[in-house]
C-alpha cells in the first residue's frame, strides 16, 4: 500500500472512483432488501438489472480500456493490427446479440439468456488475466483468444436481453419508463466508468493480470447479483413456451442443447478472431441477410406496422456512422493519448472514464431539455435528435484537430481530449438513447429481442469500420501510427460526419410520418395514456411523454 503522501492524480482519481461505487453498493443493498414491493416508486427487480449491469460494463469497459494499449504492449502487434483487432473484437461483441435475441425470443426467454451469458463473460475475464510472457510466438496467446470468445459469445446472450426486461417490468404507457431507463443507464456507466478506473490503474501501473483480473471479479459478482435477485423480476422474461425447452434433441434436452450451441460459437468465434479481414466480410454479408429477414418479417404486418419497420431500418443504417467514429476512443484515440497528448502522469487507460461520467453529470441535463422542449412542441424527432448527435461526433474531431495543430509539435493540451469526450458524449446522448427506445418502442412484441439485436449489429458494423480506419493511421515505421496520419484521417472523418448529419436532420420529417406515433398502442389496452413514452435507453435521455385521452 502506497504512503497517502506520495499519491499521485492516479492515485486519488481510483480511490475516489472505489468510495462512490462503494456508497452505490451499499444504497443497493438497502434497497433491494426493504420489505416494500417497490422503491423509489420502482420495482426492485429494476434494481437488480441496475446491478448485474453495473458490474457487466464494470468488466467490460475495464477491459476494453486496456485492450489496445495490451495488444502493443504486451502481445507486440503494430498499432495497425492492434487496431484491427479491437475492431474485429467489438464488432462482433454487438454482432452476436442477433443469435441471443433469437434465441431469447423464440426458446430460452431473456432471463435464461442473460444467466448464461454471464456465465460465459465471467470465464472469459478471468481467462485475460492469463498473460504469459508476452510477444505473438508465446502459446499463452490462445488463451488471450479463448478469453475473447467467451466475452464475445456471452454478450450475446446477454446484451440485447438485459435492456429488454428492463421494458418488461412495465407496460408500455406507464409514465415511469423514462426514469426507469434513466436509473438502469446510470448503473451501466457507473459500472463503465469505476471499471475503466480501477481495472485500468491497476493493469497499467501493477500488472496486466490484475487489471484483467479486476474485471473478471467484476464480472462474477454481475452474475451473483442476478441469480439471487430472480424473484424480484417478477416472472419477467421467461421463456415463451416453457414445455418446449424440454423437448429432445439429438439426445439432449432443447435448453442444454441450446448451451451447447453456445459453447461451439465460442470454438468458432476462436478460429475466427484470429483472422480480423474475415470478420469484416462476415459483417456485411451478415447484417446484407439479417436485412432481408426483416423485411420479409416486416411485409407480414400490416401498414403502420410495416412503416415503422422501415423507419428503425433507417435508423440503424446509422449506427455504423456514428460508432465507427466514437469507437476510435478505445483504439486510435487510446494509442494518439498515450503518445502524442500531455497527459500529466495521469495513466492513458484512465482517460476512457470521461465520457461515462460525462453521461453521468449530463444526462440529467439532457433529460431536463427534452422535456422542456416537449412542453413548449420544439422537441426534436427521434430522427432529427440522431442528426444531431452525428454532428457532434464530427465536430469532436475537428476540434482535437484544431486543437493539436495550434499546439505545433509539443504535445497537445489535455483539455483537447476532455472537450473531443464532451463533444462525443453529447453526440452519444442525442442518438444512442433514443436509438435505442425506438427500437423497444416501434417493435411488435414477437420481433422485439430481434430488433433490439439488429441496433446493436448496426453497432457491430460501426465497431468494425472504427477498427479499419484506426489500422490506416499506422504509417509509421513498423505499422506505427503516426501524428501527422492520425490527424489528417481525424479531420477528413470530422468533415463527413457533419455533413451526414445535416442529411439526417433534412429528411427527419419523413422518417417521423414513418413512425405513425400518433397511432401507436399498447399490446394490452385499457389504460388512460395515448403512446409509449421514448424512455432513455443506451444511454439515458428523455423523450416524448404520452397524452391522456
Amino acid at each position: 500500500m502506497k504512503d497517502m503522501a506520495l499519491w499521485q492524480e492516479a492515485d486519488w482519481i481510483v480511490a475516489i472512483a472505489s468510495v462512490v461505487l462503494a456508497f452505490f453498493l451499499v444504497i443497493g443493498a438497502w434497497a433491494v432488501t426493504r420489505p416494500k414491493p417497490e422503491v423509489l416508486g420502482h420495482p426492485k427487480g429494476l434494481f437488480v438489472l441496475f446491478f448485474a449491469e453495473m458490474w457487466e460494463r464494470f468488466s467490460y469497459y475495464g477491459m476494453r480500456a486496456l485492450l489496445t494499449l495490451y495488444l502493443v504492449k504486451h502481445w507486440l502487434y503494430s498499432d495497425g493490427n492492434a487496431n484491427l483487432i479491437y475492431g474485429a473484437y467489438t464488432s462482433l461483441v454487438y454482432i452476436t446479440p442477433v443469435l441471443g435475441g433469437w434465441l431469447a425470443d423464440r426458446y430460452l426467454g431473456q432471463r435464461k439468456a442473460v444467466l448464461f451469458g454471464a456465465v460465459l463473460l465471467t470465464l472469459g475475464h478471468f481467462c485475460m488475466a492469463f498473460e504469459g510472457d508476452g510477444g505473438q510466438s508465446d502459446p499463452a496467446l490462445n488463451m488471450f483468444w479463448l478469453a475473447l470468445s467467451l466475452i464475445i459469445v456471452g454478450s450475446g446472450f446477454l446484451k440485447a436481453n438485459i435492456s429488454v426486461i428492463v421494458g418488461q417490468l412495465y407496460p408500455r404507457t406507464d409514465i415511469r419508463r423514462d426514469s426507469a431507463y434513466t436509473i438502469f443507464y446510470m448503473g451501466i456507466n457507473l459500472g463503465a466508468a469505476a471499471g475503466t478506473i480501477i481495472a485500468g490503474y491497476l493493469g497499467e501501473t501493477i500488472g496486466w493480470a490484475y487489471g484483467f483480473g479486476a474485471a473478471g471479479i467484476g464480472m462474477l459478482l454481475g452474475l451473483v447479483v442476478f441469480i439471487i435477485g430472480k424473484p424480484l423480476l417478477m416472472g419477467r422474461g421467461e421463456p415463451p413456451v416453457p414445455a418446449k425447452l424440454h423437448d429432445r434433441v439429438a439426445g439432449l434436452k432443447l435448453e442444454h442443447f441450446l448451451y451447447l450451441v453456445g459453447f461451439a460459437g465460442v470454438a468458432v468465434i476462436w478460429m475466427l478472431i484470429q483472422y480480423q479481414e474475415a470478420v469484416g466480410w462476415i459483417l456485411l454479408l451478415s447484417g446484407a441477410a439479417l436485412l432481408l429477414y426483416v423485411l420479409k418479417e416486416a411485409f407480414k404486418l400490416d401498414n403502420e406496422a410495416r412503416d415503422r419497420v422501415f423507419a428503425m431500418i433507417f435508423l440503424i443504417l446509422l449506427m455504423p456512422v456514428f460508432w465507427g467514429l466514437f469507437e476510435q476512443a478505445g483504439g486510435s484515440i487510446n494509442l494518439f493519448t498515450d503518445r502524442f497528448v500531455d497527459r500529466q502522469g495521469v495513466p492513458t487507460s484512465l482517460f476512457q472514464s470521461i465520457n461515462p461520467i460525462y453521461i453521468i453529470l449530463l444526462g440529467p441535463l439532457f433529460a431536463g431539455l427534452w422535456q422542456v422542449l416537449a412542453k413548449r412542441g420544439l422537441e426534436p424527432s427521434t430522427p432529427a435528435k440522431m442528426g444531431l448527435g452525428i454532428v457532434q461526433m464530427g465536430l469532436a474531431f475537428v476540434v482535437l484537430v484544431w486543437g493539436a495543430n495550434n499546439a505545433g509539435n509539443a504535445l497537445v493540451p489535455v483539455l483537447f481530449i476532455f472537450l473531443f469526450y464532451l463533444l462525443s458524449t453529447t453526440g452519444e446522448l442525442c442518438l444512442s438513447p433514443v436509438g435505442l427506445s425506438a427500437m423497444n418502442r416501434l417493435s411488435v412484441k414477437h420481433m422485439a429481442s430481434l430488433m433490439m439485436a439488429a441496433f446493436f449489429f448496426g453497432t457491430a458494423g460501426g465497431n468494425y469500420v472504427a477498427g479499419f480506419m484506426g489500422s490506416l493511421m499506422g504509417e509509421g515505421e513498423g505499422g506505427d501510427m503516426t501524428r501527422e496520419a492520425a490527424l489528417n484521417i481525424y479531420w477528413t472523418m470530422g468533415l463527413v460526419a457533419v455533413g451526414i448529419g445535416i442529411f439526417v436532420i433534412v429528411v427527419s420529417p419523413l422518417v417521423k410520418k414513418l413512425m405513425h406515433l400518433e397511432t401507436l398502442r399498447d399490446d394490452d389496452a385499457g389504460d388512460d395514456l395515448l403512446g409509449q413514452q421514448e424512455g432513455p435507453g443506451e444511454p439515458q435521455a428523455a423523450g416524448v411523454h404520452p397524452e391522456t385521452r
